[in-house]
């Protein structure tokens, strides 16, 4: 059931809310929290799916903010609301209001969205776009308890781990951190059925991909041995290969599907892998609300390392680099390594002007000796 509001008010909107619970026979509100997407046009149609889809594991009232940018001056004096409410098999397992802001109320958008969270029920705001880099000053981000960013749909992901590790307040989080779950969950398993003494680690994935910085960072931060940052085709990441004095461990997944993890003195074992949907990501992070505290710590490590090395205004992305899929990250020094250090060593491309001679050859650098900490794990 889908009931289209013009200019309306969060007042009508509520009404409804209401008057489309009477109609399909489900007055009582069985709804666990409030769920609200502040994205773009563009993108809407995409979290809301996701959303929905999460929702038969979380029933929510979702509410999906878009604020419209005018293009004449005067619509832009032209404040107005239109709202689109759903209802039973349009909205999942929940309800969903589509709010979309013109003119100057799209600059208090908090105004809007707060009469229509559900009382006594936790606020959860995320972003799949254009997320804040504090999103606990944002107006929206201050109504919930929970805010989800997802750096990978950032232009330079790297670079806004580091700015949110200066901004991180709890219970924020990212989707790149919940896509590396599963790798978390399987690394640690692996050591847990070996008395072995890790030495070293290497990470391998693609180039700039925020969650395989994160893994790193993890895996610097929690086992303080020396991490190399390796690069590859992907998809995501590829292999985590840890040196222990009882032999390699090496968790291999190069088809984005299955791994196979292979622990010195034991037969190979195939492992499901699987790269997520977004709706499986959003559903995970629904699940807890308490802030994470593992992905602070990671998140501090590895980053206060690097602060000094984004001091200098990144080169903006051209419209031809961004058609390449590429990224607006430091390229190569000159070296052979990247102008970018990380909490751990990069291995990075072989300089352009030596690939146009050979084969492109990876470079390692010399590896960094992580921070002790002042406190005992």
């Amino acid at each position: 059931m889908k009931t289209d509001l013009t200019d309306t008010t969060a007042s009508k909107i509520n009404k409804a809310l209401v008057q489309g619970r009477r109609a399909i026979g489900t007055p009582a509100v069985g709804m666990v929290l409030t769920l609200v997407i502040v994205t773009d046009e563009e993108n809407a149609y995409d979290a809301l799916k996701a959303a929905n889809d999460a929702s038969h594991e979380h029933p929510s009232r979702t509410l999906v903010v878009i604020k419209r940018v005018s293009r004449s001056p005067r619509d832009r004096t032209q404040s107005r609301l239109d709202a689109e409410v759903r209802l039973g098999a349009d909205a999942g397992s929940g309800e969903t209001v589509v709010l979309r802001l013109y003119g100057e109320v799209a600059d208090h958008a908090q105004s809007v969205v707060l009469p229509l969270l559900l009382p006594d029920a936790p606020v959860v705001a995320w972003w799949p776009v254009n997320a804040p880099l504090d999103p606990a000053k944002d107006p929206l981000g201050a109504l919930a308890q929970r805010r989800v960013t997802d750096t990978y749909a950032s232009e330079q992901p790297v670079r806004d781990l580091a700015t949110r590790s200066g901004t991180y307040t709890p219970g924020d989080t990212d989707l790149s951190w919940t896509r590396i779950t599963p790798w978390r969950s399987m690394l640690a398993a692996a050591l847990d059925q070996v008395a072995c003494e890790v030495r070293a680690v290497e990470v391998e994935g693609e180039e700039f991909n925020p969650s395989c910085e994160l893994l790193a960072m993890w895996l610097a931060d929690r086992l303080d041995v020396p991490v190399k940052r390796s690069l590859s085709g992907g998809p995501g990441l590829t292999a985590v290969r840890m040196d222990t004095n009882c032999g390699p461990i090496t968790l291999d997944r190069a088809d984005g599907s299955l791994a196979t993890l292979s622990i010195d003195g034991q037969p190979d074992r195939g492992v499901a892998l699987k790269r997520r949907d977004t709706a499986e990501l959003i559903a995970e992070e629904l699940r807890r609300l308490d802030p994470d505290d593992t992905y602070a710590s990671a998140l501090r490590y590895g980053v206060d390392r690097l602060k000094s090395s984004w001091s200098a205004p990144l080169p903006r992305v051209s419209e031809e680099s961004v058609a390449k899929g590429e990224r607006g990250e430091p390229k190569s020094d000159g070296t052979g390594r990247l102008a970018l250090p990380a909490p751990v060593e990069r291995a990075a491309k072989a300089p352009a002007a030596e690939a146009t001679a050979q084969a492109p050859v990876k470079a390692e650098a010399p590896e960094l000796e992580p921070v002790r900490k002042a406190t005992t794990k």
